[in-house]
């Protein structure tokens, strides 16, 4: 059942396609895990509508908080999704600003806490990857297995961390991330109880201002000029992360509903505007428009 709008609360515009607005922006940030797929199955349509908009002569970035280099991402997307460059201009990454964050940190030891396929972040870096006891800092990519463990399952480490002063760098702030029809915990929940048990955290990606300075110089470079902020689209799923970072940069934001708080506003193919507008509220931020899945 549909809620009713109650006073103050934002309208939602509900749209068909991204084509409604494409005029409108000369370029898009847009998110990849829970837009362009679910950690197992493409969504082709919004692939194509990126490639659309690139074809109206505009500019398309992704921005992801994945813990690896931008050519790794390229390179899963092509593999595992069918996702070309003809989708986009640019990719850029949490890992890849994490890389110049660990070229800068004068300590060279550091503990890799995340999965073996994320082991690409560090490579050509001026750094040693070392046990625990030997640490002198901590970079989080992820869990070690995310099928089996939270958050929880490290407050023993991270409390001998604490004890020894280990400052932590969080390379993927998502807290949870879609895979296929379940959500799986990221380094981002990680960095989460670190900070709650007294931890010194760095979270590099989104919602913060870095990633998004990196990706509308992409856009100016790709377009070979400067475009406004008020030309500018950003694309996500995820309201602590896309949405919040958006909004906190001053860029529009084209809600997809159907992703990781799908589940929150009703059916994800016939959201309910009120239940969203309800939850913008709460959480102080607004959006453009809505649509369920990126599509032209």
């Amino acid at each position: 059942m549909s809620r009713p709008y109650r006073e103050g609360m934002q309208k939602i515009d509900m749209i068909a396609g991204f084509s409604t607005l494409a005029e409108a922006y000369d370029g898009v940030i847009c998110d990849v895990w829970g837009v362009l797929h679910n950690g197992i199955s493409p969504y082709p349509a919004a692939a194509e509508a990126l490639s659309r908009f690139r074809a109206l002569g505009k500019a398309a970035v992704l921005l992801t908080n994945a813990p690896r280099p931008a050519k790794a991402v390229e390179d899963l997307l092509d593999r595992q999704y069918a996702i070309g460059p003809e989708s986009y201009d640019k990719i850029i990454t949490s890992g890849s600003v994490a890389r110049k964050v660990f070229e800068n940190e004068p300590r060279r030891k550091v503990f890799h806490l995340g999965p073996k396929h994320n082991l690409g972040l560090f490579e050509g870096l001026d750094l040693e990857l070392v046990g625990e006891e030997e640490a002198e800092y901590v970079a989080l990519t992820g869990l070690f297995d995310d099928e089996t463990e939270t958050a929880e399952t490290y407050r023993p480490m991270f409390l001998r961390f604490i004890e020894r002063g280990l400052k932590v760098y969080c390379a993927n702030p998502d807290v949870v991330v879609e895979r296929g029809d379940r959500l799986v915990y990221c380094a981002g929940a990680l960095a989460q109880l670190y900070v709650e048990l007294g931890g010194d955290a760095t979270i590099i990606g989104k919602p913060y201002k870095p990633v998004y300075d990196a990706a509308l110089a992409a856009i100016d470079r790709t377009l070979d000029r400067p475009v406004e902020k008020s030309r500018v689209l950003a694309v996500g799923d995820g309201l602590p992360t896309d949405i919040k970072g958006a909004c906190g940069q001053g860029i529009d934001v084209l809600m997809v509903t159907a992703g990781i708080h799908g589940a929150d506003f009703g059916e994800l193919i016939n959201p309910d505007p009120a239940r969203l507008a309800a939850r913008l509220g709460a959480e102080g931020l607004t959006i453009r428009a809505a649509i369920p899945r990126l599509v032209w």
